[in-house]
């Protein structure tokens, strides 16, 4: 019962224990794409604007590489980063950033 209590994002003893930065940008993604896929423009525009506001939040802690994903809006490749993929394919910046 002890653990259920301490899962991330609840409210323990009145404090928030809060998801690691790359967490809450990869659900955003996944609620992203979901959105694109079921042509829910609502859900788009929220969950775009909830990725532009972690990356303002966080853009200092967070890997170049993933900021340069989320900046140039390449979010399928921003969620293959945070999964580990490694083979990325260049876009159009050639993969230089």
């Amino acid at each position: 019962m002890l653990q259920s209590r301490f899962t991330r994002g609840s409210v323990v003893l009145g404090w928030f224990l809060p998801f690691a930065m790359e967490d809450r940008i990869k659900e955003s993604l996944i609620s992203l794409l979901d959105g694109i896929k079921r042509a829910d423009g609502v859900a788009i525009m929220a969950s775009i604007a909830r990725l532009d506001d972690l990356l303002e939040e966080g853009r200092k802690g967070l890997h170049p590489q993933l900021v340069h994903f989320l900046e140039g809006r390449s979010y399928p490749k921003a969620l293959q980063f945070l999964g580990g993929d490694s083979d990325i394919p260049a876009g159009s910046c050639g993969g230089r950033h």
